[in-house]
């Protein structure tokens, strides 16, 4: 079982996302904003976060750097996700270093690879 922060600002979505992850047999978590997720892994110490890379309070790659820093010295494995079209989303979240990219909607199937790497 891993610990799961799901930051999106839609809460039907932070919901629906954390439920399957929960479903899946994970302990889930999620932040609606970027102040949130700081928060929430200070004292829930995740070993995975989706981030939502368009929060309307910070960019979802600055949040992936601030995260990893806040997690030290644990590895934090971060995935980018995103309804965005196009690869210019995907090539800075990989620049800020995260380990994994999703589109919205997120595919379970596809979940499930990430999390078994």
């Amino acid at each position: 079982m891993q610990r799961i922060l799901v930051v999106e600002d839609d809460l039907d979505t932070a919901q629906t996302f954390a439920l399957i992850l929960r479903d899946m047999g994970h302990q889930v978590e999620f932040a609606i904003n970027g102040r949130a997720a700081l928060e929430v892994t200070s004292n829930f110490r995740p070993h995975i976060v989706f981030v939502d890379m368009l929060l309307p309070d910070v960019d979802g790659s600055d949040l992936a750097r601030q995260l990893r820093v806040l997690a030290k010295p644990e590895k934090l494995f971060v995935v980018a996700v995103t309804g965005v079209e196009g690869d210019e989303v995907q090539r800075r979240a990989m620049m800020a270093g995260c380990d994994g990219f999703l589109r919205k909607p997120v595919d379970r199937n596809a979940v499930d690879r990430l999390l078994t790497v």
